[in-house]
Protein backbone atom coordinates (compact mmCIF):
# COMPACT_ATOMS: atom_id res chain seq x y z
CA UNK A 1 0.00 0.00 0.00
CA UNK A 2 1.55 3.39 -0.45
CA UNK A 3 2.36 6.37 1.88
CA UNK A 4 -0.51 7.68 3.73
CA UNK A 5 -1.81 11.17 2.55
CA UNK A 6 -3.89 12.51 4.83
CA UNK A 7 -7.55 12.70 3.71
CA UNK A 8 -11.21 12.78 5.21
CA UNK A 9 -13.39 10.65 3.77
CA UNK A 10 -17.32 11.75 3.15
CA UNK A 11 -19.58 9.33 3.48
CA UNK A 12 -23.56 9.60 3.65
CA UNK A 13 -26.04 7.05 4.88
CA UNK A 14 -28.70 7.10 1.67
CA UNK A 15 -32.65 5.71 2.23
CA UNK A 16 -31.78 2.28 0.75
CA UNK A 17 -29.84 1.31 3.23
CA UNK A 18 -26.69 2.38 1.12
CA UNK A 19 -23.54 4.55 1.20
CA UNK A 20 -23.04 7.76 -0.58
CA UNK A 21 -19.70 9.28 -1.61
CA UNK A 22 -18.16 11.42 -4.58
CA UNK A 23 -15.65 10.00 -6.56
CA UNK A 24 -13.81 12.83 -8.90
CA UNK A 25 -16.78 15.14 -7.81
CA UNK A 26 -19.28 12.62 -9.50
CA UNK A 27 -21.94 11.04 -6.59
CA UNK A 28 -22.37 7.99 -6.08
CA UNK A 29 -24.27 5.53 -3.98
CA UNK A 30 -22.87 2.06 -2.97
CA UNK A 31 -26.16 -0.09 -2.11
CA UNK A 32 -26.65 -3.09 0.03
CA UNK A 33 -26.92 -5.16 -3.04
CA UNK A 34 -23.84 -4.57 -4.89
CA UNK A 35 -24.48 -2.51 -7.17
CA UNK A 36 -23.43 1.23 -7.48
CA UNK A 37 -26.04 3.93 -8.38
CA UNK A 38 -25.05 6.83 -10.32
CA UNK A 39 -27.90 9.35 -9.38
CA UNK A 40 -27.16 12.22 -11.67
CA UNK A 41 -27.04 9.89 -14.97
CA UNK A 42 -30.52 7.93 -13.57
CA UNK A 43 -27.27 4.83 -14.42
CA UNK A 44 -27.50 1.69 -12.61
CA UNK A 45 -23.69 -0.20 -12.33
CA UNK A 46 -23.29 -4.29 -11.46
CA UNK A 47 -20.12 -6.02 -12.13
CA UNK A 48 -19.16 -10.01 -12.54
CA UNK A 49 -22.37 -11.81 -13.00
CA UNK A 50 -21.21 -14.90 -13.70
CA UNK A 51 -24.25 -16.21 -14.85
CA UNK A 52 -24.70 -20.14 -15.66
CA UNK A 53 -21.17 -20.65 -13.00
CA UNK A 54 -23.35 -23.32 -12.05
CA UNK A 55 -24.26 -25.06 -15.62
CA UNK A 56 -20.27 -24.66 -16.32
CA UNK A 57 -19.28 -26.69 -13.27
CA UNK A 58 -22.07 -28.91 -13.05
CA UNK A 59 -20.40 -30.01 -17.13
CA UNK A 60 -16.76 -30.91 -15.49
CA UNK A 61 -18.52 -32.73 -12.80
CA UNK A 62 -19.20 -30.59 -9.96
CA UNK A 63 -22.49 -30.65 -8.80
CA UNK A 64 -23.86 -27.15 -8.03
CA UNK A 65 -27.64 -26.40 -7.42
CA UNK A 66 -28.23 -24.55 -10.87
CA UNK A 67 -30.33 -21.64 -9.57
CA UNK A 68 -27.40 -18.97 -9.75
CA UNK A 69 -28.60 -17.09 -12.98
CA UNK A 70 -32.23 -17.08 -11.59
CA UNK A 71 -31.55 -15.55 -8.40
CA UNK A 72 -28.91 -13.49 -10.00
CA UNK A 73 -31.22 -11.85 -12.12
CA UNK A 74 -33.83 -11.66 -9.02
CA UNK A 75 -31.84 -9.36 -7.42
CA UNK A 76 -31.03 -7.69 -10.11
CA UNK A 77 -34.29 -6.85 -11.58
CA UNK A 78 -35.22 -5.69 -8.20
CA UNK A 79 -32.16 -3.28 -8.38
CA UNK A 80 -33.55 -1.55 -11.73
CA UNK A 81 -36.88 -1.94 -10.22
CA UNK A 82 -35.82 0.15 -7.02
CA UNK A 83 -34.27 2.70 -8.79
CA UNK A 84 -36.01 2.99 -11.80
CA UNK A 85 -32.62 3.36 -13.78
CA UNK A 86 -32.84 4.79 -17.63
CA UNK A 87 -29.04 2.81 -17.63
CA UNK A 88 -27.93 -0.60 -16.51
CA UNK A 89 -24.16 -1.23 -17.03
CA UNK A 90 -23.08 -4.93 -17.18
CA UNK A 91 -19.70 -4.32 -15.81
CA UNK A 92 -17.78 -7.29 -17.32
CA UNK A 93 -17.85 -11.37 -16.75
CA UNK A 94 -21.57 -11.11 -16.86
CA UNK A 95 -21.45 -14.83 -18.66
CA UNK A 96 -18.77 -16.93 -16.69
CA UNK A 97 -17.50 -18.55 -19.67
CA UNK A 98 -18.59 -18.21 -23.74
CA UNK A 99 -20.61 -20.81 -23.58
CA UNK A 100 -22.79 -19.15 -20.94
CA UNK A 101 -25.28 -17.60 -23.37
CA UNK A 102 -26.04 -21.02 -24.99
CA UNK A 103 -26.58 -22.67 -21.70
CA UNK A 104 -29.56 -19.87 -20.75
CA UNK A 105 -32.97 -21.16 -19.81
CA UNK A 106 -35.07 -19.83 -22.35
CA UNK A 107 -36.89 -17.52 -19.28
CA UNK A 108 -33.24 -16.33 -17.80
CA UNK A 109 -32.64 -15.24 -21.52
CA UNK A 110 -36.30 -13.80 -21.71
CA UNK A 111 -35.34 -11.81 -18.62
CA UNK A 112 -32.26 -10.39 -20.33
CA UNK A 113 -34.21 -9.08 -22.76
CA UNK A 114 -36.42 -6.98 -21.20
CA UNK A 115 -33.91 -5.45 -18.72
CA UNK A 116 -33.05 -3.78 -22.45
CA UNK A 117 -36.84 -3.01 -22.67
CA UNK A 118 -37.47 0.84 -22.26
CA UNK A 119 -33.95 1.76 -21.11
CA UNK A 120 -30.75 1.69 -22.25
CA UNK A 121 -28.58 -2.03 -21.31
CA UNK A 122 -24.70 -1.75 -22.19
CA UNK A 123 -22.71 -4.97 -21.70
CA UNK A 124 -19.10 -3.77 -20.81
CA UNK A 125 -16.91 -6.78 -22.48
CA UNK A 126 -14.70 -8.96 -18.83
CA UNK A 127 -12.21 -11.37 -19.40
CA UNK A 128 -14.72 -14.14 -19.15
CA UNK A 129 -16.43 -12.94 -21.57
CA UNK A 130 -14.71 -11.04 -24.43
CA UNK A 131 -16.82 -12.00 -27.30
CA UNK A 132 -19.84 -10.20 -25.60
CA UNK A 133 -23.48 -11.40 -25.91
CA UNK A 134 -24.55 -12.70 -29.33
CA UNK A 135 -27.88 -13.23 -29.21
CA UNK A 136 -29.34 -10.69 -26.62
CA UNK A 137 -30.20 -7.04 -27.12
CA UNK A 138 -27.90 -4.02 -25.67
CA UNK A 139 -24.22 -2.18 -26.46
CA UNK A 140 -20.73 -3.53 -26.23
CA UNK A 141 -18.19 -1.38 -25.10
CA UNK A 142 -14.58 -2.18 -23.99
CA UNK A 143 -15.31 0.59 -21.69
CA UNK A 144 -16.86 3.70 -21.55
CA UNK A 145 -17.19 7.46 -20.47
CA UNK A 146 -19.80 8.55 -18.08
CA UNK A 147 -19.52 11.68 -15.75
CA UNK A 148 -16.07 11.76 -15.28
CA UNK A 149 -15.84 8.19 -14.51
CA UNK A 150 -14.12 5.62 -16.78
CA UNK A 151 -15.98 2.07 -16.47
CA UNK A 152 -14.22 -0.39 -17.22
CA UNK A 153 -14.11 -4.58 -16.22
CA UNK A 154 -10.61 -5.00 -14.81
CA UNK A 155 -8.84 -1.66 -12.55
CA UNK A 156 -5.72 -0.30 -14.47
CA UNK A 157 -2.40 -0.58 -12.85
CA UNK A 158 -1.28 2.85 -11.11
CA UNK A 159 -3.56 5.86 -10.19
CA UNK A 160 -6.93 6.01 -12.50
CA UNK A 161 -8.83 8.83 -11.21
CA UNK A 162 -12.57 8.19 -11.82
CA UNK A 163 -12.06 4.69 -12.45
CA UNK A 164 -15.41 2.32 -12.05
CA UNK A 165 -14.40 -1.36 -12.53
CA UNK A 166 -14.93 -4.72 -11.07
CA UNK A 167 -13.00 -8.10 -11.71
CA UNK A 168 -11.28 -8.79 -8.60
CA UNK A 169 -14.17 -9.37 -6.44
CA UNK A 170 -13.40 -7.60 -2.92
CA UNK A 171 -14.38 -9.02 0.10
CA UNK A 172 -13.55 -7.55 3.90
CA UNK A 173 -12.87 -9.12 6.84
CA UNK A 174 -13.47 -6.79 9.34
CA UNK A 175 -12.48 -7.49 13.01
CA UNK A 176 -15.30 -6.95 15.58
CA UNK A 177 -15.24 -7.53 19.53
CA UNK A 178 -16.56 -10.86 19.41
CA UNK A 179 -14.52 -12.07 16.37
CA UNK A 180 -14.06 -11.43 12.72
CA UNK A 181 -16.58 -11.74 9.96
CA UNK A 182 -16.19 -11.48 6.42
CA UNK A 183 -18.19 -9.63 3.50
CA UNK A 184 -18.19 -9.22 -0.34
CA UNK A 185 -17.47 -5.09 -0.44
CA UNK A 186 -16.95 -2.25 -2.12
CA UNK A 187 -13.08 -0.40 -2.04
CA UNK A 188 -12.54 2.67 -2.70
CA UNK A 189 -10.45 5.68 -1.85
CA UNK A 190 -12.76 8.17 -3.60
CA UNK A 191 -10.63 8.67 -6.47
CA UNK A 192 -12.06 4.95 -7.81
CA UNK A 193 -13.98 2.70 -6.65
CA UNK A 194 -13.94 -1.07 -7.53
CA UNK A 195 -16.96 -3.11 -6.83
CA UNK A 196 -18.33 -6.37 -5.45
CA UNK A 197 -19.08 -9.48 -7.45
CA UNK A 198 -22.68 -8.97 -7.93
CA UNK A 199 -23.13 -12.84 -8.96
CA UNK A 200 -24.73 -15.67 -6.66
CA UNK A 201 -21.85 -17.92 -6.61
CA UNK A 202 -19.39 -15.63 -7.63
CA UNK A 203 -16.52 -15.82 -4.49
CA UNK A 204 -14.42 -13.13 -2.84
CA UNK A 205 -10.85 -11.38 -2.87
CA UNK A 206 -9.45 -10.32 0.46
CA UNK A 207 -8.96 -6.46 -0.23
CA UNK A 208 -5.54 -6.83 1.50
CA UNK A 209 -4.39 -9.13 -1.21
CA UNK A 210 -1.48 -8.41 -3.35
CA UNK A 211 -4.32 -8.07 -6.17
CA UNK A 212 -4.86 -4.41 -4.87
CA UNK A 213 -2.06 -3.36 -3.73
CA UNK A 214 -0.87 -0.26 -5.81
CA UNK A 215 -4.26 0.61 -6.78
CA UNK A 216 -5.06 3.66 -4.31
CA UNK A 217 -3.04 6.58 -3.59
CA UNK A 218 -4.31 6.28 0.65
CA UNK A 219 -4.86 3.47 2.44
CA UNK A 220 -9.09 2.98 1.04
CA UNK A 221 -12.31 2.01 2.90
CA UNK A 222 -14.45 -0.66 2.52
CA UNK A 223 -18.12 -0.95 2.03
CA UNK A 224 -18.80 -3.54 3.74
CA UNK A 225 -22.46 -5.14 2.13
CA UNK A 226 -24.77 -6.66 4.97
CA UNK A 227 -28.47 -7.59 4.51
CA UNK A 228 -30.01 -4.02 4.20
CA UNK A 229 -27.22 -1.70 4.42
CA UNK A 230 -23.87 -0.94 3.44
CA UNK A 231 -21.17 -0.38 6.62
CA UNK A 232 -18.00 1.78 5.81
CA UNK A 233 -14.93 0.08 7.30
CA UNK A 234 -11.28 1.99 7.86
CA UNK A 235 -8.33 -0.13 6.65
CA UNK A 236 -7.24 -0.68 9.85
CA UNK A 237 -10.17 -2.86 10.80
CA UNK A 238 -9.72 -4.90 8.03
CA UNK A 239 -7.84 -8.61 8.44
CA UNK A 240 -6.56 -10.73 6.25
CA UNK A 241 -7.61 -14.31 5.90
Amino acid sequence: MNAVIPFAYAFAASACGGLSTQVRGTEVVMRASGALWIEGERTLVVADLHLEKGSSYARRGQMLPPYDTRETLGRLEAEVEATRASTVILLGDTFHDRTSEDRLAADDAERLRGLARGRTLIWVIGNHDADGPRALPGEVADELALAGLVLRHEPQAGPQPGEIAGHLHPAARVRAPRGTVRRRCFVTDAERVVLPAFGAYAGGLNVRDAAFAGLFVRPPLAGALGPARVRAVGWRQLASD
